[in-house]
């Protein structure tokens, strides 16, 4: 698949880029998943941003958190993908180059995420083991996962 791969400090995404980021999350977890939530959370302001663009489209995302912000590890989150662009196995690709990305830029150490609890098993296949009981977050089942 023709995905062009970047990642970007919060200060250096362009005005598009940043569109972009905003307008894809509010696609999938605004409208798709019928969740009204407060999506600029003050986080985005610490951390990296990976972006999968595929002709000029951005397709895959997700937001690389470096330790001390969201959890005491590093995190990922916001992870989200173009409903144009699934069943491509795409959102395994993201995940395994975000990961990849976390280690590069901040040492190989824990990630936990909060994960949607219907994705439990697509995490447990990348690592992640639960670690938490089943709470609500915006309606949603979570449970928090690390990956060691």
């Amino acid at each position: 698949m023709d995905i062009i791969w970047s990642c970007k400090a919060f200060n250096t995404l362009t005005p598009r880029e940043l569109y972009s980021i905003l307008q894809l999350r509010n696609e999938v977890f605004v409208i798709e998943q019928n969740c009204a939530y407060q999506d600029c959370d003050d986080k985005d302001q610490h951390s990296y941003h990976f972006m999968g663009w595929k002709q000029n489209k951005l397709v895959a995302y997700t937001r690389l958190i470096p330790p001390g912000i969201a959890y005491q590890e590093m995190s990922i989150g916001r992870v989200v993908t173009s409903p144009s662009i699934r069943r491509t196995k795409i959102g395994k690709e993201l995940m395994v180059r975000s990961i990849e990305k976390l280690y590069e830029l901040f040492g190989k150490m824990p990630v936990r995420i909060g994960a949607q609890l219907y994705l439990k098993s697509f995490y447990e296949s990348l690592g992640f083991i639960k670690s938490s009981d089943v709470y609500l977050e915006d309606g949603i089942k979570h449970i928090i996962m690390i990956c060691n």
